[in-house]
């Protein structure tokens, strides 16, 4: 079970320090993180994992996402952020 520290960190991590990636991923992270399953918390901190180039084409669909089981999570980033 993930508990507020762990939430804690994951908020942190949002914070990329890419402007474009920031206004996504921070208010995603401040308001809905702690509403998600198990399962999408562990996709969301999979996803942070990797290179912020590589999210923000995620999350602006330039590019599709290679691994299939981090689409998920990126379609929820982006149904949040509308």
């Amino acid at each position: 079970m993930t508990d507020s520290v762990d939430l804690k960190k994951m908020y942190w991590h949002s914070r990329r320090g890419m402007l474009e990636l920031d206004l996504l991923l921070v208010p995603f992270a401040e308001h809905k993180l702690s509403a998600l399953s198990e399962s999408h918390l562990s996709d969301y901190e999979r996803l942070l994992l990797e290179e912020d180039q590589d999210i923000y084409q995620w999350l602006v669909k330039k590019q599709p996402v290679p691994d299939a089981s981090l689409q998920n999570i990126i379609d929820i980033i982006l149904s949040s952020s509308g």
